[in-house]
C-alpha cells in the first residue's frame, strides 16, 4: 500500500496532536457500524505497529496497517486537508473513502489527546 500526503495534510495531522504522534495505524473500523464489510476508515495514533502489521509506503507520516484491513483500500491512497473544514480526505483514482477521516489517540504513552 502506497500513501501519497498533500503538505497541508502532514503538517496539520503533525499539529494536530501532542505530543506529536510518530506511529500511525490506517484501519477500517467496522465497530457500532452494524456490518462486519462497512468500515469506516480511521487513523489512529498508536505507541507502535502491532505485530503482524504491515508498513505502508508512506512518507512524511509513518503509517501502518493490518493486512487483513488491505482489501477495503486500494493500493494507491492519498491523504489531503481542507483548512476551512479542518478535516482531512483519503481517496484514491478509483473512489472517496471519506471526506472527514477520522483520527484517533490510543497512545497508552500520551499524556494529553486531540485538541
Amino acid at each position: 500500500m502506497r500513501i501519497e500526503w498533500t503538505r497541508e495534510a502532514a503538517a496539520a495531522l503533525q499539529a494536530k496532536f501532542d505530543p506529536p504522534v510518530r506511529v500511525w495505524k490506517l484501519v477500517s473500523d467496522n465497530e457500532g457500524c452494524g456490518c462486519a464489510v462497512n468500515g469506516v476508515p480511521f487513523l489512529w495514533a498508536v505507541d507502535a505497529p502491532a505485530e503482524g502489521d504491515l508498513r505502508a509506503d508512506s512518507e512524511p507520516v509513518e503509517v501502518w496497517y493490518e493486512p487483513r484491513h488491505a482489501v477495503y483500500f486500494d493500493d494507491a491512497l492519498r491523504v489531503s486537508y481542507d483548512g476551512a473544514n479542518r478535516s482531512f480526505k483519503l481517496s484514491s483514482d478509483g473512489q472517496i473513502y471519506t471526506n472527514a477521516l477520522g483520527t484517533v489517540d490510543l497512545r497508552t504513552s500520551a499524556s494529553t489527546h486531540s485538541r
